[in-house]
């Protein structure tokens, strides 16, 4: 049996070495697995979802570089070992391979997969982190 995928929400700020503030939308890999992962959020061109960051084991990747420009995100990662999923209730598009798509209606019709993201609210912060985990819970936090 495999065990139940999560998602994890730290809000401590992401630091420099200057200990300045960086702001960013981040996702860190708990797992012991490479995790493909795609984002979605609202831009002036309409509704946009990209991806892949491929997130190997225990480490971080930068999904969104500089000041968060909305207030909510949308994440959906897949563990490319075990094939487990991060998902949520929100529908967007994804691709095979790398993809940046605008519009989130009529995914097959235009030659895409159709997945379930999570909403995120970041509460109009400057920058998130996003923590995949494969244990149970949830941390919740703000920047």
């Amino acid at each position: 049996m495999m065990p139940a995928i999560v998602f994890a929400l730290v809000g401590a700020p992401v630091l420099t070495v200057a200990n300045v503030a960086h702001a960013d939308f981040r996702v860190c890999n708990g797992t012991q697995n490479l995790v493909g992962v795609a984002i979605g959020y609202r831009a002036s061109e309409g509704w946009i979802s990209e991806g892949w960051w491929q997130v190997p084991a225990s480490s971080c990747a930068t999904l969104i570089e500089g000041e968060l420009q909305s207030r909510y995100y949308y994440l959906y990662a897949e563990d490319a070992a075990r094939g487990g999923r991060w998902t949520g209730e929100v529908n967007m598009c994804v691709a095979e391979n790398e993809f940046k798509i605008t519009g989130v209606g009529d995914c097959f019709a235009r030659g895409y997969q159709r997945m379930g993201f999570k909403e995120y609210d970041t509460g109009r912060q400057g920058s998130w982190m996003v923590q995949l985990s494969d244990t149970p819970g949830t941390q919740e936090g703000r920047n």
